[in-house]
């Protein structure tokens, strides 16, 4: 994996304390190890927002930032626990790694925590994820009030730092070259099980090999969990259980991106498990690919990001009324939402360090606009209920959902896994 320059984390540190005001200060919690069965862990992953701060991987640590000053809390050098659970770095490897003016080790926390929230009259943090947290924190800022006779005051307020969040939003160069390296994995992992997929192997053998092709060129693996859905399991949106064998004239989608240094793609295809697309299932994808197209190009610098969504869901809406799914006005059938039958989600969302990445979608009620450097997934689709007896046989039972992952360039939307094969000529190719 490719390490990213420390000069990287300090710069963005700087930029938080540059963002605070005199008496606010911020404190962003690391993950912690959680159990997946008895004493078993699930595999450690830092949090998103810590490590986008800090680059470090260790668990329980504790980030403060004010305008003054910015340290943290850290878990000791231990000879014994490192020789079971891996090196740490340690309080003074820390500060001289991230330029920090303090860090003190992580049994400080309760006799120092008490001591930052003095003077200080906001206190910035996630308010939610944790509750004994937020209680503890709640309790502290409180103890911190009672002592204003000496002339002392706490937090009169917790907030929670969306500037952090917008600073994500907004991809920089190093972290576009990283995203573009977790779609090139995707590529290769998505391209390999359309080649190799056919009628009687399993949805999980497919995962498998997503997986495998993932590890091998250096991810985490996925980003998410793979969805691996066919026939009529592309009709459950988030489809996880991938235990179905694929069948002759099934279609197969696939939702799956590769993590790679912390940032995932997000990329969904669909194809036929043995060679060739039937007619019907021909007639669906053309349809939806035919809108992401359209819906890639409206990506662009200054466009509202709800407006990609209802030009969608209008071109949608009138192909499904010319072939007769749906009766009545366009208008109508907009304003009554019958188009939700068959297209019930999304064309898309914002994509980083998060496969559902952070960042305000609406301003004071209205839809933001799109800027450079952003990164969005556009995936428009369209479903069929296989039980629903009203739709045509050869149609029930098909989930079609397109997407791929767009950098915001000015009026030249650029397509960061646009090297997946998704028009039917080149899938039926390599199923050949």
């Amino acid at each position: 994996m490719k390490e990213v320059s420390d000069s990287v984390y300090i710069k963005r540190i700087e930029e938080v304390k540059s963002k605070l005001g005199d008496g606010e200060i911020l404190f962003l919690f690391a993950a912690q190890h959680k159990i997946r069965n008895r004493d078993v862990e699930y595999k450690f992953r830092q949090d998103s927002d810590f490590y986008y701060l800090t680059g470090i991987v260790e668990s329980d640590a504790i980030l403060f930032i004010s305008k003054k000053q910015a340290g943290m809390f850290c878990l000791p050098k231990d000879k014994e626990k490192e020789i079971w659970t891996g090196i740490r770095l340690g309080k003074q490897k820390i500060k001289e790694k991230l330029k920090l003016d303090v860090t003190y080790d992580l049994s400080d926390w309760d006799s120092q925590k008490t001591e930052l929230l003095l003077g200080n009259h906001t206190l910035y943090y996630f308010f939610g994820i944790d509750s004994d947290r937020d209680k503890d924190l709640i309790q502290t800022a409180k103890l911190v009030s009672s002592r204003a006779r000496e002339g002392n005051f706490g937090p009169e307020k917790i907030i929670e730092p969306a500037f952090l969040h917008e600073m994500r939003m907004q991809k920089s160069k190093e972290e576009i070259q990283i995203i573009s390296q977790a779609a090139h994995i995707t590529h290769l992992g998505h391209e390999r099980i359309i080649k190799e997929s056919k009628p009687g192997m399993y949805e999980f053998e497919l995962e498998s090999i997503l997986e495998a092709e993932y590890l091998k060129h250096g991810s985490w693996g996925g980003g998410y969990g793979h969805i691996v859905a066919a026939g009529k399991n592309a009709c459950i949106l988030h489809y996880v259980d991938n235990n179905c064998v694929l069948k002759d004239n099934d279609l197969v989608l696939v939702d799956s991106g590769a993590e790679w240094n912390y940032y995932t793609a997000d990329v969904t295809r669909v194809f036929p498990a043995g060679k060739k697309f039937t007619e019907a299932q021909k007639t669906i994808y053309e349809v939806v690919l035919h809108s992401q197209k359209n819906a890639i190009q409206y990506s662009k610098e200054g466009v509202e990001f709800n407006e990609i969504h209802k030009k969608t869901v209008y071109f949608l809406a009138d192909c499904l009324k010319e072939m007769g799914f749906l009766t009545g006005s366009i208008d109508s059938i907009i304003e009554k939402g019958t188009y939700r039958k068959f297209y019930m989600h999304r064309t898309g969302h914002y994509l980083g360090m998060d496969v559902h990445d952070v960042g305000k979608y609406y301003i004071e009620g209205k839809s933001r606009q799109l800027k450079n450097g952003q990164i969005i997934t556009v995936e428009p689709g369209l479903y069929f209920d296989p039980e629903d007896e009203t739709i045509p046989e050869e149609f029930r039972g098909i989930g079609i959902r397109i997407e791929d992952d767009i950098l915001i360039d000015g009026k030249n939307p650029v397509n960061l896994t646009a090297a997946i094969p998704k028009e039917i000529s080149e899938i039926e190719a390599l199923k050949s």
